[in-house]
């Protein structure tokens, strides 16, 4: 539910809707605009209680109208936040005209491959460093990550380069450690529903990319996304990573570019496109990245790797420096064309 105000509403009008709000154990958000005020109601409003509560507050003085929410999503819809949001990490905006590159590693494995790695993605022009300390991988036996070392490593890279970062965290208990070390909080895609997880981040108030389940509708993907927002952090941004393939013979996943359009259109939040894992194969990240940018994503996020081959993770879909590059310089021109850049 959105409560618009009159234009020059004053304090007292406004807190009188919240008030009423806060009188039936709801959430009540203030939303400061241009000409108007509006006060959101974030919370699931029971339904004996939506059509009361809707004349109650149509009733007060300084409403202007009082607007029924839909969608589940309270917080993540653009019913209720109608502008795109913009998060702002240290100066590097991401949403709005700017398309964000993140890339880096998959996994941290030591100092020189983590120092060569962010140095080479920096300098073709990528503005966050991507790099794994804790590796949820299928297998017991394949390498877990370096654990704290590799926060440390990442911290180390990220101060020296004055890049930022993002890595990922799979484990509530360690949500304040990863914060202290890296810019944006991670949430992979197995963990997508891990609620204890989204909450504890939610806590944080860090900065966050929640990357989509890999069969997860879009309404399940926000609703998570609605645990971050709900618990405290209003900077998400959300990842389409692909979803599992009818073919596994080609690539490792197929790359849900429907979900861009569809994800700008019902929310406000920025939508990340990663073509690593969206396909799986080195060779077709590029193609998919153009195509992430040309539907319109606020960011991509790549996987580079000094030497694919002795990658200890991923290096089947992991780029080379040179690769890397060579992408960049076309991304370049197809930002352009669309009047945006990177």
């Amino acid at each position: 539910m959105m409560i618009l105000m009159k234009p020059g509403a004053s304090d007292t009008e406004i807190d009188e809707v919240v008030a009423q709000i806060d009188a039936h154990n709801l959430q009540a958000v203030r939303m400061p605009g241009d000409m108007h005020v509006a006060v959101g109601v974030a919370s699931a409003i029971p339904p004996d209680l939506r059509e009361p509560l809707f004349q109650a507050l149509n009733s007060l003085p300084g409403v202007d109208h009082v607007v029924h929410i839909s969608r589940p999503y309270k917080l993540a819809s653009r019913e209720f936040h109608s502008q795109d949001t913009v998060i702002d990490i240290k100066g590097i905006a991401i949403g709005g005209h700017t398309c964000v590159v993140m890339a880096g590693p998959c996994s941290i494995e030591s100092r020189d491959q983590i120092f060569a790695a962010a140095s080479a993605v920096q300098a073709a022009g990528a503005r966050i460093l991507r790099g794994g300390a804790y590796k949820p991988r299928t297998s017991p036996y394949a390498f877990q990550g370096l654990g704290p070392d590799g926060l440390k490593l990442l911290k180390e890279v990220g101060d020296s380069l004055n890049i930022l970062t993002i890595t990922e965290v799979m484990a509530p208990e360690d949500v304040s450690l990863v914060a202290e070390h890296a810019d944006i909080l991670q949430i992979g895609a197995r963990n997508m529903q891990n609620y204890p997880l989204l909450i504890a981040a939610g806590k944080s108030g860090h900065p966050t990319m929640l990357k989509r389940g890999p069969s997860a509708s879009i309404d399940e993907f926000l609703l998570a996304a609605e645990y971050l927002l709900h618990h405290g952090t209003p900077k998400v941004m959300l990842c389409e990573r692909g979803v599992h393939p009818l073919d596994r013979t080609y690539t490792r996943n197929t790359l849900d570019l429907n979900a861009v359009p569809t994800l700008k259109q019902i929310t406000h939040l920025p939508v990340i496109v990663d073509p690593s894992h969206g396909t799986g194969v080195a060779k077709y990240v590029p193609a998919m990245a153009y195509a992430g940018l040309a539907a319109g994503a606020d960011g991509l996020i790549v996987e580079v790797h000094p030497d694919p081959r002795k990658a200890l993770s991923d290096g089947a879909q992991s780029l080379t420096p040179t690769e890397f590059s060579e992408m960049m310089a076309r991304l370049s021109k197809i930002a352009a064309a669309m009047d945006r850049s990177l």
